[in-house]
């Protein structure tokens, strides 16, 4: 089984499929892996599920609480929105190696799938404020872009030949 050799961050908007794709990843590299949605506090979770988006502010604190965690495991596969550049600036702050999985897909596909999830705290309707917020990684940022138009596994491998 192959191990990471450093941490990875599987982001992109809420909906487009992190936590399923992070969870397969680590378990084909044999990892450990992170929702960053349990990291968030009690009172980000609250203003999501009141439909109120977050802000840089309500942020920061989250942010540095998934760098403690990917500077805690340098092989940990992460699940974390990371919209911003400057988002993925402060988790490279304290996992200078992290790598970035960026996930997209079109906005049709990101709604259909946010509406059909259950049990979750961030409502649809706040999806707008992420893409609107979503800033695609830079060419001089250390990661890939993944398409989201196959299964899980197929995406997962796609992962593991361009992370080589």
């Amino acid at each position: 089984m192959t191990t990471a050799r450093r941490p990875t961050v599987v982001m992109g908007v809420s909906g487009v499929g992190k936590t399923t794709a992070g969870r397969a990843l680590a378990v084909r590299l044999g990892t450990s892996f992170i929702d960053a949605d349990d990291l968030h506090g009690p009172a980000n979770i609250a203003k999501m599920a009141a439909g109120a988006p977050l802000d840089d502010d309500d942020r920061w604190p989250w942010l540095d609480r998934v760098g403690e965690a990917l500077a805690a495991d340098p092989a940990v596969v992460v699940a974390c929105s990371a919209l911003k550049r400057s988002y993925r600036d402060r988790l490279r702050a304290s996992a200078p190696a992290v790598v970035f999985v960026y996930l997209e897909a079109p906005r049709e596909r990101v709604v259909a799938q946010t509406a059909a999830r259950r049990d979750h705290f961030m409502p649809p309707a706040l999806l707008a404020s992420q893409l609107q917020t979503l800033e695609p990684l830079g060419a001089d940022e250390q990661g890939i872009a993944v398409a989201v138009d196959a299964a899980p596994e197929e995406l997962v491998e796609r992962i593991c030949q361009a992370l080589v």
